[in-house]
């Protein structure tokens, strides 16, 4: 995260909040499953299969899901390198209003589409073909910043990581965003994750535009 310059820091803190927002309003529509949050879905997954395996399938089929959205996120990220960040954002952009048509109408579509979404957007920052910055996952961002805190105070580094701290500020905010328009907006909240993606859609584009890319 802090090896990027600022334009692409903001730009994944702030998609970071978008999955933060998507995964809320997709909790709260499938009553306790995640769009994003696949280690979640995978605690899930094995209580269910402890307790009642029949609904099993709920968990098992989101994380099959999110794989598939990485897999068309690498795909799209491949077919255009140098434009990968627009590219990514294009096909998360497409899949959310598919996600925002199907919202309140047919449960399991959004669900799908969300969840595919959020596993493409993970391709927004790759270097030498792997996930740079992991978009909606914290749990190794907050170890990096744990061990960032440590370093500083043992005197080993100067620096506390703030990037990964970052990450998860921006993820906590979107997540308290979704919450909030889902109860107040219910109809719009899908929408609203849309419309976050077409604007990050818009800046992607123009960082890759005016912006060199860091060395890969």
């Amino acid at each position: 995260m802090d090896r990027f310059d600022r334009p692409r820091r903001a730009l994944a803190v702030v998609l970071a909040g978008l999955a933060g927002y998507v995964d809320a309003t997709g909790f709260l529509s499938a009553g306790g499953y995640f769009t994003s949050f696949m280690s979640g879905n995978t605690t899930r997954l094995g209580v269910n299969l402890a307790r009642d395996p029949a609904v099993a399938l709920v968990p098992a089929a989101l994380i099959a899901g999110f794989v598939a959205g990485v897999t068309l996120g690498a795909l799209a990220a491949e077919r255009w390198p140098v434009r990968r960040k627009t590219a990514v954002m294009a096909l998360v952009l497409a899949l959310l209003v598919v996600a925002a048509l199907a919202h309140g109408r047919w449960l399991a579509i959004f669900l799908a589409a969300s969840v595919v979404a959020m596993g493409a957007l993970n391709n927004v920052f790759r270097r030498n073909g792997e996930v740079a910055i992991g978009i909606t996952y914290m749990t190794g961002a907050l170890v990096r910043f744990g061990q960032g805190l440590a370093a500083r105070l043992t005197g080993k580094s100067a620096e506390a990581r703030p990037g990964a701290g970052s990450l998860w500020l921006g993820l906590a905010t979107g997540a308290v965003c979704g919450a909030l328009a889902f109860t107040r907006w219910p109809t719009a909240a899908a929408w609203i994750a849309a419309g976050c993606a077409a604007v990050m859609l818009v800046t992607a584009n123009t960082i890759e535009r005016r912006i060199p890319q860091p060395p890969s």
